[in-house]
C-alpha cells in the first residue's frame, strides 16, 4: 500500500514538472514573440518576394506631428558595409548584394538594407518607444519595458554570467547577444543567461537614468473634434456652452504633444541641441550618439528649426539642463531664445564645443574643441557641473543723420556674451564670413578654417586697412572719454570683452600685476573690459601677450564717424557711421565643468580609492590608431610598452603627464641620484622595443575604459580627469608624431619605474630632506640626496623640497635642487592649493628665487586651484608682478590654436 501511494505521488510530481516546463517554454516563446526577437531565431517560412524598395518614405528625424507613430526607426546613412542586415539570411532579400546600400537606426543601432525596409515592416520590429498615447489610462502602459535587440557583435560582459562576449571574425552571422536599447544591459543569446522574466520586467534606463526623459513623460494628445453633432449638443446645453467658451479651445494653439513630468530631486533631465554645421559638420555624428543614449525626443537638430517650440514643450520640467552642441554662436542663439520665453527659473546651459573659436567653452572649462570623448562622459560632466552666472550685454544702435555711402546700421546681433570689437580683427572675420558664404564646401574642417584666418590676417596686415581707426571713433566709458588715449596710441583694434578668452583661446586682458588700477577679469561681475590693440600687440597675443587695458566699466557709448568693420560674438558686418550704447542686459545661468567628477566612481568602487596606482605606460602611434581605432584588442596587442609609473590614487592626468615626461628623460639619459628610480623586468609578452624610441613632444592620453573603442583626451582638459577614469592597470597614450629614435639603447632594457612618494609614509631620511629644505640647511639636504633620497618626495600637503625652499626664499637650495633634480619638479603642484614652486615664491615675494625658477623654465601661465597665475600671486609687489608678466609674454602658450 505504501509503495502504491509513493508511486502515485511520484507520478503526480513528474506530471506537474512537465506541465510547469511546458508553461515555462510556452510563456518564453510567447514573450519572445511579443518582443519581436523570434524573427531572428530558427528559420521561418519564406515570405513573399518584396519590391525593390520601401513602400513609404524613410524617416530620418523625430516626428512631432499628429501623425507620429510610436516605435518609428530613425534611419541614418551608414558606411558600415561589413555589418549584416538585421533580418538575417532567411528574410533578407538583398543578402547576395554585398554592396547594397544600408541604413542604420540612430536610436536602436540596427542595420538594414534599404531594399529590406518593407520586410522589416512586415515583421513589425519597432524601435524603442519614445512617448505614450494620451488615451492610455492603464498603469501597465506607463511602465517602461526593455527594448530587446539581437546583436551579432557586442562589447563588454554578460549581465547574468559575467563572461565576455565572444567576438566572431569576419562579421559572423551568429547572434551572440541580446541587449536593451534603453539601459544597454546585454546577455548571452541562450536561455541560461537571458531568462523569461527579463523580457517583461521594467527597464531602469541604465547609468544615465538621471538625465533621460522617460517616454511616460511625453504624451501624444488627440486633436479636439468640432463636428455638427457636438455643436448641436452645445446648443441644447447652455451651461456646457458657457464652460467651453470660458476654456476657449483654440485649435490654432493646439500642439500634438505635451509633457507631464514627475518631479524628482535625483533627476536632472538634459535637453540637447545640436548644430550639425558647426566646426566642420562634426555635429551630425554627435547627434546620432546622443539619440542612442538618450530619448530621441530630447535631442534636437537645430538645422531643422524648432528651437523655441522645444523650449516651450520642456519649460515646466524641473531641474532641466540644456547642452548646446556647437560654437559660441549656437550658445548665444539658445540664450536669446530663453530670454524671449522668460523661463523661470532659467535652465543652465552647458557647452559641447564644435565651433572654431569656442572661447566661451574654454572659459567654462569645456575645452577648445570636441575630439572624440564618449558622450556618456559628457553627460556626466553636464549633470555634475556647477551653475555659474554669465553677464549678457545689450547693443543699441542709434542711426547717424548723415547718409552712409556703404555699410549697414543694423548689427547682426543686438546682444553679445563674449565680445564686441571693431577694426582689424573684425575685418579678418568679415573676409572669412564672406568667403564661407560664397563657397561653403571649402570650409568643412576646423583646421582649414583656422588656416584661412591666418592667411586673411596676414593679407590684411600688408594692406593696413585699419591703420586710421583711431581717427574715426569716440569711446566714452562710464562718463570717461578714452578718445585722446586711443588716438595717442593709434589703436587699430578695440575690443569690449566680457569673458577672459578671445580669438581661439588667447587672454587679451592678461595679468593684473602691472596694472593695479584694474581688477581681475570675471564673467559675472557686471563689468566689461575695454582693450586696445596695435598690430604688434595683436601679434603678441599668440605668444601670451595682452593688449592695452583702457577701462572696466558698466556702460559704453561708442561713436563711429566712418564705415568700419565690426563683429558681435564672431558675427561680422560693415557698420555705417552710428552711435552704439553698450549696457548690461541680464545674467544667464551656465554650467561650468567641474574639476572633479562625482558621477563615475573610481575603479567602479567609490569606497576603494587606492593609495598608489602602478600603471604600465603603452604607446600607440597615430597611424595605427586611425587604422584600428574600433579594434581595441588589436590596438592593445600592438601597443609598445614605455615603462611603469607609480602615482597617487587621486592623481589627475595633468600630474600623470609630468611623471611620464620624466620617465622619458630617465629612459634616455643616466638617472640622477636625486630620483627614486629603479628598473624592473616585467614583460607582457610583447616585443620589447620601448627603449629604441622615445615619445615625441606631442602626445595625448587615451581613454581605455569604454567598451567600444579608445577615445582621445583633450590636453587642455587633463586637469579635469582622474587617472582612474581612463584606465585601470595600463595607461595608453597616443603619439601624434613619428617617435624619435634613441641613440645607443638596447632592446632588452628592462622597464623603468618612476615612483612618487607623496602618499607613502616618510622615512627618516625623507623627513630630514624636507626639514632641511624648509630650514635652509644645504649641507643636510645634499647628504640626503647623496644617500639616494628622491627629490620628488613630498609631505602630507604635497609640497616637495623645491616648494619648501622656494617658499622660504632659500636661493642656494633652490639652485642646488634645480641642478640635481628633474624638470618635472618645476611645475609639480601641491595637493592643497595646486601651487607650483613659482606660486610659492611669488606669494612670499621672493625675487631671487622667482628669477631662478623662471630662468629654469617654470611655467608662468599655470594656474592653481583658485585660478591664479604666479604673477597674480605676487599681488602687492608691483615690481615682481611686472617681471613675471613681462616674462610670460616671451613664453609660447601651448593651448592657443594657431
Amino acid at each position: 500500500m505504501i509503495n502504491i501511494e509513493t508511486h502515485a505521488k511520484a507520478g503526480r510530481r513528474r506530471r506537474g514538472k512537465k506541465v510547469r516546463w511546458f508553461h515555462r517554454i510556452f510563456g518564453y516563446r510567447k514573450a519572445i514573440s511579443r518582443s519581436g526577437l523570434h524573427y531572428l531565431g530558427p528559420p521561418q517560412p519564406s515570405l513573399p518576394p518584396a519590391s525593390n524598395g520601401p513602400t513609404k518614405e524613410l524617416r530620418t528625424c523625430v516626428d512631432w506631428t499628429e501623425n507620429a507613430v510610436n516605435g518609428d526607426h530613425l534611419w541614418m546613412e551608414t558606411s558600415c558595409s561589413g555589418e549584416l542586415c538585421y533580418l538575417g539570411e532567411d528574410t533578407c532579400v538583398q543578402k547576395t548584394a554585398k554592396s547594397a546600400p544600408r541604413r542604420k537606426c540612430a536610436a536602436c543601432k540596427i542595420v538594414v538594407h534599404t531594399g529590406c525596409m518593407e520586410q522589416l515592416e512586415k515583421i513589425n520590429f519597432r524601435c524603442k518607444p519614445t512617448f505614450r498615447e494620451g488615451g492610455s489610462r492603464t498603469l501597465r502602459d506607463n511602465i517602461l519595458r526593455h527594448h530587446w535587440v539581437h546583436r551579432r557583435r557586442q562589447e563588454g560582459k554578460c549581465r547574468q554570467c559575467g563572461k565576455s562576449f565572444q567576438q566572431k571574425f569576419f562579421h559572423s552571422k551568429e547572434i551572440i547577444a541580446i541587449s536593451c536599447s534603453w539601459c544597454k544591459q546585454a546577455f548571452h543569446n541562450k536561455v541560461t543567461c537571458f531568462m523569461l522574466h527579463q523580457i517583461e520586467e521594467p527597464c531602469s534606463l541604465g547609468a544615465h537614468a538621471g538625465v533621460i526623459v522617460p517616454p511616460s513623460w511625453i504624451i501624444k494628445v488627440r486633436k479636439p473634434q468640432s463636428s455638427l453633432k457636438n455643436s448641436a449638443r452645445r446648443k441644447k446645453r447652455t451651461s456646457f456652452k458657457r464652460r467651453t467658451s470660458k476654456k476657449g479651445l483654440d485649435e490654432s494653439k493646439w500642439r500634438p504633444f505635451m509633457l507631464k513630468p514627475l518631479p524628482s530631486p535625483l533627476m536632472k533631465p538634459i535637453l540637447v541641441f545640436v548644430n550639425p554645421k558647426s566646426g566642420g559638420n562634426q555635429g551630425a555624428k554627435v547627434l546620432q550618439m546622443f539619440m542612442w543614449i538618450l530619448n530621441p525626443r530630447q535631442v534636437f537638430d537645430l538645422s531643422q528649426g524648432g528651437l523655441r517650440e522645444a523650449l516651450e514643450l520642456y519649460r515646466k520640467v524641473p531641474n532641466l539642463r540644456i547642452l548646446a552642441c556647437g560654437g559660441d554662436g549656437t550658445v548665444g542663439w539658445i540664450l536669446s531664445a530663453l530670454d524671449e520665453l522668460q523661463m523661470n527659473p532659467q535652465p543652465p546651459v552647458a557647452v559641447l564645443p564644435l565651433g572654431t573659436g569656442n572661447d566661451l567653452a574654454r572659459t567654462l572649462n569645456w575645452g577648445g574643441g570636441y575630439t572624440d570623448e564618449p558622450v556618456s562622459k559628457v553627460l556626466c560632466h553636464v549633470e555634475d557641473g556647477s551653475v555659474v552666472q554669465l553677464d549678457r550685454w545689450n547693443l543699441l544702435v542709434e542711426k547717424s543723420s548723415a547718409q552712409p555711402e556703404e555699410g549697414t546700421q543694423k548689427l547682426p546681433l543686438n546682444v553679445f556674451n563674449n565680445y564686441f570689437s571693431l577694426g582689424f580683427d573684425a575685418h579678418v572675420t568679415l573676409e572669412f564670413h564672406e568667403s564661407r558664404e560664397a563657397n561653403p564646401e571649402k570650409f568643412n574642417s576646423r583646421f582649414r578654417n583656422k588656416m584661412f584666418y591666418a592667411g586673411a590676417a596676414f593679407s590684411d596686415f600688408l594692406q593696413r586697412s585699419s591703420r586710421d581707426l583711431s581717427k574715426h571713433v569716440r569711446v566714452v566709458c562710464d562718463g570717461t572719454d578714452l578718445t585722446p588715449k586711443i588716438q595717442e596710441l593709434k589703436f587699430q583694434c578695440i575690443v569690449f570683452l566680457n569673458i577672459p578668452r578671445y580669438c581661439a583661446g588667447t587672454m587679451p586682458w592678461g595679468n593684473t600685476g602691472d596694472h593695479r588700477d584694474f581688477e581681475p577679469q570675471r564673467h559675472d561681475d557686471g563689468c566689461i573690459e575695454v582693450i586696445g590693440f596695435t598690430m604688434a600687440s595683436l601679434a603678441a597675443l599668440q605668444v601670451g601677450g595682452h593688449g592695452e587695458r583702457l577701462h572696466q566699466c558698466r556702460e559704453v557709448v561708442l561713436t563711429t564717424y566712418k564705415t568700419v568693420p565690426v563683429q558681435v560674438d564672431g558675427e561680422p558686418c560693415r557698420l555705417a557711421p552710428s552711435t552704439l550704447r553698450i549696457s548690461l542686459r541680464n545674467q544667464a545661468n551656465m554650467v561650468q565643468k567641474s574639476k572633479r567628477r562625482t558621477s563615475v566612481p573610481l575603479l567602479n568602487d567609490p569606497h576603494a580609492v587606492p593609495d598608489r596606482l602602478r600603471l604600465r605606460v603603452n604607446r600607440i602611434s597615430l597611424q595605427e590608431y586611425d587604422r584600428l581605432q574600433y579594434d581595441k584588442e588589436r590596438l592593445r596587442d600592438i601597443s609598445i610598452p614605455v615603462g611603469i609609473v607609480v602615482v597617487r590614487g587621486d592623481c589627475d592626468l595633468e600630474t600623470c603627464r609630468l611623471y611620464i615626461d620624466r620617465l622619458q628623460e630617465d629612459l634616455h639619459q643616466a638617472p640622477s641620484t636625486g630620483h627614486r628610480v629603479h628598473y624592473q623586468d616585467e614583460s607582457r609578452g610583447v616585443p620589447r622595443t620601448s627603449s629604441t624610441s622615445r615619445l615625441s613632444a606631442n602626445w595625448s592620453f587615451l581613454d581605455s575604459t569604454s567598451a567600444d573603442r579608445f577615445y582621445r583626451i583633450d590636453k587642455a582638459q587633463e586637469h579635469l580627469h582622474f587617472v582612474t577614469e581612463i584606465c585601470q592597470d595600463e595607461v595608453f597614450i597616443l603619439d601624434h608624431e613619428t617617435p624619435v629614435a634613441s641613440q645607443g639603447s638596447s632592446t632588452g632594457m628592462p622597464d623603468l619605474v618612476v615612483e612618487p612618494t607623496a602618499s607613502a609614509p616618510l622615512t627618516s631620511d625623507e623627513q630630514a630632506l624636507l626639514t632641511a629644505a624648509s630650514s635652509g640647511d644645504l649641507s643636510t639636504l645634499s647628504q640626503c640626496v647623496d644617500r639616494g633620497v628622491s627629490l620628488l618626495v613630498r609631505d602630507s600637503g604635497g609640497c616637495s623640497a623645491l616648494h619648501l625652499a622656494a617658499q622660504s626664499g632659500h636661493a642656494d637650495l633652490v639652485r642646488y635642487i634645480l641642478q640635481q633634480g628633474s624638470k618635472v619638479l618645476l611645475d609639480l603642484t601641491d595637493t592643497e592649493r595646486g601651487d607650483t614652486a613659482l606660486h610659492k615664491a611669488a606669494s612670499g615675494k621672493q625675487h631671487a628665487v622667482c628669477r631662478l625658477l623662471v630662468e629654469a623654465g617654470a611655467s608662468l601661465e599655470k594656474t592653481n586651484f583658485q585660478g591664479k597665475t604666479p604673477a597674480e600671486q605676487a599681488d602687492g609687489d608691483a615690481e615682481l608682478a611686472a617681471y613675471l608678466s613681462s616674462s610670460s609674454a616671451s613664453h609660447e602658450d601651448l593651448e592657443t590654436a594657431v
